[in-house]
């Protein structure tokens, strides 16, 4: 069975930076897609950044890029969100998922990815 736990959120002041953890578990991730998605409320789930785990091949949201990396451990099994020069705008909470399969592509689509953690908030205050 897949698991996912995400870790790390918390309350930091803008400007600030926290780092996410994802530690996955119960398959072979060797092959597969990795990502990071928020939620605000009374907003739609929206990407944030991915991961191919092999390769290393890597895509963001327009709104992180050059602020957020993202980056995997193969021997830990887990998937790291650093995030710096955070913005109250980035106060969510925020979810890691696994596209399972062989050469899958790197999407953006919530609905496009099988499993899910239970969520970490993060609280950037102003």
């Amino acid at each position: 069975q897949v698991q996912l736990v995400e870790s790390g959120g918390g309350l930091v002041q803008a400007g600030g930076s926290l780092r996410l953890s994802c530690a996955a578990s119960g398959h072979t991730f060797s092959s597969y897609v990795m990502g990071w998605f928020r939620q605000a409320p009374g907003k739609e789930r929206e990407f944030v950044a991915g991961i191919r785990w092999s390769g290393g091949t890597t895509r963001y949201a327009d709104s992180v890029k050059g602020r957020f990396t993202i980056s995997r451990d193969n021997a830990k099994m887990t998937v790291y969100l650093q995030m710096n020069s955070l913005k109250p705008e980035d106060t969510a909470v925020y979810y890691c998922a696994t596209r399972l399969g062989v050469g899958r592509v790197l999407t953006t689509t919530p609905s496009g990815y099988d499993y899910w953690g239970q969520g970490t908030q993060v609280t950037v205050s102003s």
